[in-house]
């Protein structure tokens, strides 16, 4: 094989990676439903001998309040950014405790599993971290208590090749920082 049948397989091995990565969209914005989580209701405490005293709750009814040792990991679908319903609880318990500890923050790791190319699985992973952040931000958190960063493929939860492993492996995990 001489010199210029050896480019011309590189570069029709670099023109093959492009097309595949090219029939990918990961250009639509995160898929964010908006919904009100909490309702609020202002009561008044008149027991004799303590004064009147007015006092805002927020109902929790039908939300999971966890401990600090919370749950930290969601995980999604193969080749998809989209929150699932059973992950939300989470997502809204973190909301939750950065909206008491406005000094608290957190980072949004985003992670995929082995199979694809690196800068298709950066781009992934940054989706998701983007989509678990956008969510926490509806639900009222600042700007700055919120961060998302991608490793793609590069810090996998479980070793494998197998869908067992890879769907360990397709997670957002969030970090206090």
């Amino acid at each position: 094989m001489n010199r210029n049948s050896g480019k011309m397989l590189l570069a029709l091995a670099s023109l093959a990676v492009v097309a595949g990565c090219a029939s990918t969209k990961l250009d639509k914005p995160a898929e964010v439903e908006k919904k009100d989580v909490t309702t609020q209701r202002t009561t008044t405490d008149t027991t004799p001998g303590t004064g009147a005293s007015t006092v805002t709750t927020t109902d929790l009814s039908g939300q999971q309040t966890t401990p600090a040792t919370m749950d930290r990991v969601i995980y999604f679908d193969f080749d998809s950014y989209a929150v699932k319903d059973e992950y939300r609880g989470i997502v809204e318990s973190h909301a939750k405790m950065l909206k008491a500890n406005s000094g608290a923050k957190e980072v949004a790791e985003g992670h995929t599993d082995e199979r694809g190319g690196s800068e298709y699985n950066l781009a992934l992973g940054q989706k998701r971290a983007e989509a678990v952040v956008q969510q926490m931000k509806v639900l009222g958190v600042g700007d700055s208590q919120l961060e998302a960063v991608s490793y793609g493929k590069e810090r996998p939860a479980v070793d494998g090749h197998d869908e067992s492993a890879w769907a360990k492996n397709r997670r957002v995990e969030l970090r206090s920082k």
